[in-house]
């Protein structure tokens, strides 16, 4: 697996000629330029045309020549990989010879067709002849030429009312509009489709990497194991934006497979012809793949006629020199973590992918510099000092023998909202020192803390997510519940919602044995509304539950990012802290062009070892440190983008 990859996209209609200026030269020059050891080339586009000699399928009519193979031999004679991108999911020429081929939804209508004579691309189902169309040309490709590995684009599970699903389901006695029976096949489909393909190209080219680009969601370990390795595609500013990749990496970087994080060049999204972004992006993205312990990929689109555009190689070649001067201190590394979040997504009870209460618990995390994984329900629990259950993770049986053997060998929960309830929502089946009396019926409603928060003193602040009216229970109240004086409704006050009616309404946050629980959704309340006092509140809680054994402390600021990875192998740690971060262009677009150098960022770890040397990486440059039993201290100079930090120790 190489660090430092290009995802060259390349989808052209079949009235364009194609490749007429390509230069293997010029091919080879850019890839230099930009620093590249592994391209993904392309066999076939999502139009269905095919960039290579082939006898059986459908070649781009505007090529005259062998494309694939030409950057293939290209590539290798400079010793860069060519991995080979096939889009499996959509193969538009083919939409009119074979429409019996497509998905169709529960209308009998066909999926992604934006209307009669629209721009439209067209899914097509797997449970038809059109899988074994696929897995040939997948199985030619492989066969003819010396691919590194296989990209496989537009494929997941996909519900499908076509006649070959229909009658597939009929057959097994169940309902073919009923969405949980179309969904068991699609799932059971998919499987197929992969162990098919897996099977069929290791057969001619045993253990060849190969990738299915399904948006993999975390929990889905099956969909995880289908793959030789996981890639995590996510241009900030094409709709991802800058929370997706690192929420991802942290999950997937845990699972035992490589991942590689690919973001692309352009402003808008993918295929972007005259579209760029800062090459001070770039750098801070791939740096930040590093710093989750992934690989690189940045997307680029070829121009039909086959000219690598200079503009795309300069700006990646600016990211990679660096990446290439970092990589040997970045292979084979383990993230180190305090904490851990139990993904609402992974319990099943948030269906969207990013959910709210996901992402506020990682912002408040990495704001406030706790080093943390992100788990399913599968996770090993022990290694953590903390697990988070944010806002609405119910306890199922499996889930409560799993948390209290946790618990019983000293770890502590931190749980939000309605986290810790029983699967009915009606008692808490965590001994989380309360008893649960019911939803708030105020929203929003106040919580007034005993001790002051450090940024703003005392007072009562609001929540404007729901609120959980709890009982003690043998825990310890950390702080009240105020209710306004009414709900905002026949009556208002003023322009927002109505004051606090300073009365305790019952505890806000209360500390046990366990842990400590907070009664309103605080993460979904911090991803809505971003307010400091949540994220105060939280943090508060954290530092109480993590103490003196908290690994890593530091003075970056809330903008920064920080990791601590572990490199066994060379009896080595690597500190990764980044400092650049986008602002909102346009109107839903975050850009970052500008990176500003910050100075002196004061760093201590918690470490069991005996360490012979810090230093500055790839500088080379020795930092004073000082280590007083397990707490280690150093100061890093600088930080221009990406610094990294090598804590090197004595092995045992």
């Amino acid at each position: 697996m190489r660090f430092r990859q290009i995802h060259l996209d390349f989808h052209n209609h079949g009235s364009v000629k194609i490749g007429e200026q390509f230069s293997k030269r010029q091919f080879q020059e850019m890839l230099q330029l930009g620093h590249v050891d592994s391209i993904n080339v392309f066999a076939k586009c999502f139009h269905g045309w095919a960039y290579y000699d082939t006898q059986k399928f459908n070649k781009h009519p505007g090529l005259k020549f062998d494309l694939l193979g030409e950057m293939i031999e290209a590539a290798h004679e400079i010793g860069v990989k060519t991995p080979v991108y096939i889009n499996v999911g959509l193969s538009e020429n083919l939409a009119l010879q074979h429409p019996e081929w497509l998905t169709r939804d529960e209308n009998d209508k066909t999926l992604y067709d934006s209307g009669f004579m629209q721009p439209g691309l067209h899914t097509f189902c797997f449970h038809s002849p059109y899988l074994e169309y696929i897995l040939q040309l997948t199985e030619e490709v492989v066969a003819k030429y010396d691919a590194d590995g296989l990209f496989l684009d537009i494929v997941f599970p996909k519900a499908c009312y076509c006649h070959h699903c229909r009658g597939a389901l009929l057959e097994e006695g169940k309902d073919p509009l009923n969405r949980n029976d179309v969904m068991d096949l699609a799932e059971r489909v998919y499987a197929n489709y992969t162990s098919q393909l897996n099977e069929r190209v290791w057969k001619i080219k045993p253990g060849l990497d190969i990738f299915h680009n399904s948006g993999i969601r975390c929990g889905r370990r099956d969909m995880v194991a289908m793959n030789s390795h996981i890639e995590v595609e996510s241009l900030p500013s094409g709709g991802w934006g800058y929370d997706y990749f690192p929420i991802s990496a942290r999950y997937f970087q845990q699972l035992g497979k490589k991942v590689v994080g690919m973001t692309g060049r352009f402003h808008m999204n993918w295929g972007e012809f005259g579209g760029y972004k800062h090459a001070n992006a770039i750098r801070f993205e791939a740096a930040l793949a590093l710093a989750h312990g992934t690989h690189c990929s940045v997307g680029d689109h070829l121009h039909p006629d086959g000219i690598m555009d200079p503009i795309v190689y300069r700006m990646v070649g600016e990211a990679y020199r660096e990446v290439e001067a970092k990589e040997h201190w970045c292979t084979d590394v383990t993230n180190v973590a305090d904490v851990a979040l139990l993904s609402l997504e992974s319990t099943g009870l948030e269906h969207a992918r990013m959910g709210l209460s996901d992402t506020g618990a990682y912002r408040i995390l990495q704001e406030g510099n706790i080093l943390f994984d992100i788990v399913d329900m599968e996770s090993d629990f022990h290694p953590y000092k903390v697990i988070i259950l944010p806002d609405r993770v119910r306890i199922t049986d499996s889930l409560g023998v799993k948390l209290n053997r946790y618990l019983d060998n000293g770890g502590k929960v931190f749980a939000t909202g309605e986290s810790g309830l029983n699967s009915a929502g009606d008692a808490f089946a965590l001994d989380l020192g309360v008893e649960w009396v019911g939803v708030n019926p105020y929203k929003p409603d106040f919580y007034k803390p005993y001790e002051p928060l450090a940024s703003f003193g005392e007072g009562s602040f609001v929540f404007y997510s729901q609120g959980q009216k709890v009982s003690l229970n043998g825990g310890k109240e950390l702080g009240n519940r105020e209710d306004p004086y009414f709900n905002r409704g026949l009556h208002a006050y003023y322009f927002t919602h109505t004051p606090n009616s300073r009365n305790d309404a019952g505890p806000g946050m209360v500390e046990s044995a366990n842990g400590i629980y907070l009664a309103w959704d605080a993460f979904e309340d911090y991803a809505e509304n971003g307010s400091l006092f949540v994220k105060e509140t939280v943090l508060y809680a954290l530092e109480r539950l993590l103490g003196a054994s908290k690994v890593l402390t530091t003075s970056l600021p809330a903008q920064g990012v920080v990791t601590l990875q572990h490199q066994t192998k060379d009896s080595r740690y690597i500190n990764h802290l980044l400092y650049a971060f986008p602002v909102k262009r346009g109107r839903d677009k975050e850009v970052i062009e500008d990176i500003t150098p910050i100075y002196q960022i004061d760093v201590k770890l918690q470490l069991p070892e005996i360490i012979r040397r810090v230093y500055t990486v790839p500088q080379l440059e020795d930092i004073p440190f000082e280590q007083d039993g397990s707490s280690v201290r150093y100061q890093v100079p600088v930080i221009d983008c990406h610094q990294m930090i090598a804590i090197e120790y004595d092995k045992a």
